[in-house]
């Protein structure tokens, strides 16, 4: 199966020919796949080289010139290098774009931690007024990707990754999707997490919420979930920095008593780089593991049966 990433190359092209207000930056990664845009359209591709800040500043430029600029490299490049030239050249300035990292929080381990960005919706969180989206497929990444160009002038982040889930959802940019319904928790899988999520809950009596867009984050759908009970235990686990997404939780469950617990990845570096699979056994998002806190949390009322369905 192809990469979400492997996706954005030929959605971008097509995007670049039907749309003359789209614009591509980019900084030397990712830019073979554009080889025929920037040929086609020379004024509306266009390689920076390795100059991370120059790549979100010309961006900017681009929007400010009323184009919709889509600018990517690594998450680490994108946002943590250059986030001064975010929050200004975009939120200050009061102009819209999109910004499509890959690389995500540990998507090549033998790159070091300078390839690794498991804060960067953390960070994002710290400005006001960004989508983010987390697709878990690469149908899912194209069709959010197609969602974050034709969403206006608004400022958008897409965080691709080579973790997916086996069979893609029908996101639609905006809800989270109940895939799974229970009576004792509920479980928000956010993106590549899902598949984890399904192996470590089956036979548990939870609800399982699948999040593709964590931003703005949907309680009204975590408030459908938890139901009209006199309080509510929720568990939310992210392929990004643990605990992300607590604080949004917390607000949308204001009206009522409740516990939240952030999963995902652990802020401790982890320096024998290994590979995927054993970054995510590390940060505990294996399904097992998984299970084990999950019902260590929850406790043992959720062991009954549960119901199945994506609504």
């Amino acid at each position: 199966m192809d990469t979400m990433r492997d996706r954005l190359a030929p959605v971008l092209t097509r995007l670049l020919d039907e749309d003359p207000r789209v614009a591509v930056v980019l900084a030397e990664i990712g830019k073979d796949g554009f080889a025929d845009a920037m040929r086609d359209h020379p004024d509306r591709v266009i390689n920076v080289g390795i100059r991370e800040q120059l790549l979100v500043g010309t961006g900017a430029g681009l929007a400010l010139a009323g184009l919709r600029p889509v600018v990517h490299t690594f998450a680490s490049f994108l946002v943590e290098r250059p986030f001064e030239q975010i929050k200004l050249d975009f939120g200050h300035q009061g102009v819209g774009g999109v910004l499509v990292s890959a690389a995500a929080s540990f998507d090549w381990p033998a790159g070091g931690f300078t390839h690794m960005s498991p804060g960067d919706v953390a960070l994002l969180d710290t400005l006001d007024d960004w989508t983010v989206h987390v697709p878990g497929h690469p149908d899912e990444a194209e069709t959010l990707l197609r969602h974050a160009v034709a969403a206006g002038d608004d400022k958008v982040y897409v965080r691709l990754s080579v973790q997916s889930n086996d069979q893609a959802l029908a996101v639609d940019g905006t809800r989270f999707l109940t895939v799974r319904e229970g009576r004792s928790g509920v479980v928000v899988a956010v993106g590549p997490m899902l598949d984890q999520v399904l192996a470590a809950t089956e036979g548990l009596d939870v609800s399982v919420l699948y999040a593709t867009t964590v931003r703005p984050f949907d309680g009204e759908a975590l408030r459908r979930a938890v139901g009209a009970g006199p309080a509510a235990d929720v568990v939310i686990v992210e392929p990004y920095l643990a605990g992300t997404s607590t604080s949004a939780a917390n607000d949308a469950l204001a009206h009522l008593p409740h516990r939240v617990l952030g999963l995902g990845v652990g802020r401790r570096e982890l320096r024998r780089y290994g590979d995927v699979d054993e970054h995510v056994a590390a940060h505990g998002l294996d399904a097992g593991s998984l299970r084990g806190r999950i019902t260590g949390f929850l406790g043992e009322r959720t062991s009954a049966g549960a119901g199945a369905g994506v609504s």
